[in-house]
């Protein structure tokens, strides 16, 4: 038996194999990923934004070109109950697995619910039955995002939710809303909040920060600070917690580059270029879009769509005031339309995706190979659950409710001006 069959056998988790039981798709825990880009070193894998059909068509071509482990993402807001794409947090998982097993895909993926938001009390008691319904769904990865709340708000919510996340799956945490160079995340505060965790018995895998990106298309030209990030995964060093890197559309292939190669993130998230290059739009070599004298988006003839379909979704956008990242809004009205389009369309659609999440991952992220390191460490751990890596260190009784409320307010940072910062 090759190690393939024998990952393929032991490493996906129960709710997988409920779904799939004659599945050759290697879908397994988000922590899986993680561990084969810190074993490989100074790696980071994409955590693509799967909006559309055609792109998580792309990005799984590529990721078997590459060799490497890949996560495949839908956020709350965008795959939700009020979704805005048409894949959503309890359909992603079927598509990816069809995919797979079509084109004969072997390296492991994991299915990550970006984004989980939790504002508000409601928000929490509405999640301890949806967190469990996309679960059941395939979902291997979350990512919890009380970072709208106050430093005490969110690390509460975050050990509220908790029981309602499977033991073994991958988990996401994250400080400081993403608000561009604007509230940037500091070490006390990350600190904070894993501390916290880590003394309920929580180990998140990543922790996402404000560290100086947007979402959507970079327009400030600021980007990653690296240095800042850096300090912070330092400072968090001994919880072995890995950086997930959000906004990375628009940052320059050198900055990705220093993300990986200086910092601990293993995760970078890729959406709104992976959109753009399907459409057929302008871009640059690090994936931001090129614009008009007007602000618009620039399609390239014979590219992506065909260029009526282009022009009756410009035309709704037009009509409905959409502009820039807000782009993002056709997915939903016009998935249907894309794919129904001719095989040579989606086919040429399809490929600009892969070859630019394959560059991503060979020439940039350090991925190369990480698939079968992954493949290589299930076999090893012969289970679906590798475990955390690390260790409960903080006295609990030292993170009461009270206990934390009362750290949270010796907290400084600035967090910036409010406002609706959700992708």
């Amino acid at each position: 038996m090759s190690d393939f069959d024998r990952a393929l056998k032991i490493g996906r988790p129960p709710t997988i194999e409920k779904l799939f039981p004659n599945s050759k798709a290697l879908l397994v825990s988000g922590r899986y990923i993680d561990r084969a880009m810190r074993k490989k070193g100074g790696a980071m894998t994409i955590a693509a934004n799967g909006r559309s059909h055609i792109v998580i068509r792309g990005v799984l071509a590529a990721a078997q070109r590459a060799d490497a482990a890949v996560i495949i993402e839908i956020a709350k807001s965008e795959g939700g109950a009020n979704a805005y794409c048409p894949t959503s947090l309890w359909n992603m998982a079927r598509q990816v697995d069809q995919v797979m097993n079509e084109l004969g895909v072997t390296v492991p993926v994991a299915i990550h619910c970006d984004h989980y938001a939790l504002k508000t009390e409601a928000d929490l008691e509405a999640a301890k039955t949806e967190i469990p319904s996309i679960f059941d769904a395939g979902i291997t990865s979350i990512a919890i995002d009380a970072s709208h709340q106050p430093d005490d708000e969110n690390l509460l919510a975050n050990i509220a939710i908790n029981p309602s996340i499977p033991e073994w799956a991958g988990l996401e945490t994250e400080v400081g809303e993403i608000k561009g160079t604007l509230g940037l995340s500091s070490p006390e505060e990350a600190l904070f909040l894993i501390q916290g965790l880590n003394a309920h018995g929580i180990h998140a895998d990543w922790i996402a920060l404000n560290n100086g990106t947007t979402h959507g298309i970079e327009a400030s030209g600021s980007g990653i600070d690296v240095e800042l990030t850096a300090e912070i995964h330092d400072a968090l060093a001994p919880y072995k917690v890995s950086g997930a890197q959000h906004g990375t559309s628009g940052n320059d292939s050198d900055r990705l580059r220093a993300i990986a190669e200086k910092t601990a993130t293993t995760k970078a998230n890729v959406a709104t270029a992976l959109q753009l290059l399907s459409w057929g739009m302008e871009v640059n070599e690090f994936g931001n879009a090129a614009m008009d004298e007007n602000g618009d988006l620039i399609k390239i003839e014979g590219e992506g769509l065909t260029e009526a379909l282009w022009a009756e979704m410009k035309a709704y956008a037009d009509e409905r005031g959409i502009k820039g990242s807000n782009f993002k809004k056709l997915n939903l009205p016009f998935e249907n339309k894309i794919l129904g389009q001719s095989r040579d369309v989606r086919e040429r659609m399809e490929k600009r995706v892969e070859e630019f999440a394959y560059t991503l991952l060979t020439g940039v992220f350090n991925a190369t190979g990480t698939g079968s390191l992954c493949v290589e460490d299930i076999v090893e751990c012969g289970s679906f659950n590798p475990g955390p890596k690390a260790e409960v260190i903080e006295d609990k009784s030292e993170w009461t409710v009270e206990k934390i409320r009362e750290k949270a307010a010796t907290i400084t940072t600035d967090k910036g001006p409010d406002g609706d910062y959700d992708e």
